[in-house]
């Protein structure tokens, strides 16, 4: 259930509902925007009369939410949520590109490739230091030899890092070393570790699982929500139908629905959509034309030798050529890139 107030709302007034509501068993978490004001309620509301509210004068609309989700919920902050990534703004009217290769190889070919993704306009490095992979026999990443290759090449560049958690164990080192923290698709319903998540304020990457819903996407979300970190960006990176053309098939549908779901942003992964390099550039353009709030592409200079992930991966020149026609892109729908 979700209460808006008029403009004029005191604050002893929210202070005599809040009270009310706490005493009735509730939780309660509050959104601000420009000209609104929200309580959202959680709990048990079934035999609650929301009705009953408009007693109070300063209420001025009462809803049921009916979704499962609440506080990723739009109808509880209608404004849409700007995630600060150590100074990269992420949602609203701002577009961000993230680049690097699947996975780190080596500090020289992170040093190597990250001055020339921000030339091109990225404005976060990628970068897997820890590798889920289907195979127990193939390339799982340096683990944290390949955290502190990245944090190098942050502090070397000035550019933020994005890498891939794979354990709650972890965390710490993450929150040290990462500016934004990516859980993967396998990792989408480790609810153990969203919880974690949900108690720091490093900004969070939340990819779509495989065989997702959005639905199940956003509750997911919730969960690092409801734990009190609100900085939470999703990541569509495709799903699994019976197509067998592409790695997965881009849910393109997902970026408006997204949209009028929540107030969170949204990027989109076209590289593991995709999983070849050359359908990258058209998904790019169709993902930003569609509204999405960013890109996370896989770039390398020698595709061919990658150690993960080199089918998909575009060489530096063509990452420079897609970004030029994104801007355009962003241009024509009155966006910054």
């Amino acid at each position: 259930m979700i209460i808006k107030f008029k403009n004029d709302v005191k604050e002893k007034e929210l202070d005599k509902i809040r009270k009310y509501l706490i005493n009735k068993g509730f939780e309660l978490h509050e959104s601000t925007g420009k000209s609104t004001k929200l309580i959202g309620v959680i709990g048990d509301t079934i035999s609650f009369d929301p009705e009953s509210l408009y007693a109070y004068d300063f209420v001025d609309t009462v809803l049921r939410v009916q979704e499962p989700f609440k506080q990723v919920n739009r109808k509880f902050k209608p404004e849409d949520t700007i995630v600060d990534v150590s100074g990269v703004k992420i949602g609203g009217k701002n577009i961000v590109i993230m680049g690097g290769p699947c996975a780190v190889e080596s500090e020289s070919q992170i040093d190597e490739i990250t001055p020339i993704i921000q030339k091109a306009g990225a404005k976060i490095l990628r970068g897997g230091a820890y590798k889920p992979r289907t195979s127990p026999y193939s390339f799982q990443g340096l683990g944290e030899e390949g955290l502190n290759i990245l944090q190098k090449a942050k502090n070397k560049y000035n550019m933020p890092v994005v890498t891939e958690i794979m354990s709650v164990e972890d965390l710490p080192k993450f929150i040290e070393k990462v500016d934004l923290i990516q859980v993967g698709t396998r990792n989408m319903q480790n609810f153990a570790l969203l919880k974690e998540l949900g108690k720091i304020n490093k900004p969070i990457l939340l990819k779509r699982g495989l065989s997702s819903t959005i639905e199940e996407w956003l509750m997911s979300a919730e969960y690092i929500l409801a734990g009190g970190n609100k900085n939470v960006i999703l990541c569509e990176r495709g799903i699994r139908t019976y197509e067998t053309s592409t790695r997965n098939t881009l849910d393109i549908s997902s970026i408006p629905v997204i949209k009028k779901l929540t107030h969170l942003p949204i990027i989109v992964d076209p590289s593991h959509a995709a999983g070849r390099w050359e359908y990258v550039e058209a998904l790019s353009l169709a993902a930003i034309a569609a509204g999405a709030d960013g890109l996370i592409i896989e770039v390398h200079q020698t595709p061919e030798s990658a150690l993960s992930d080199g089918q998909q991966s575009l060489k530096p020149e063509r990452f420079t050529k897609l970004i030029k026609k994104c801007k355009k892109i962003a241009q024509a729908i009155d966006k910054n890139l």
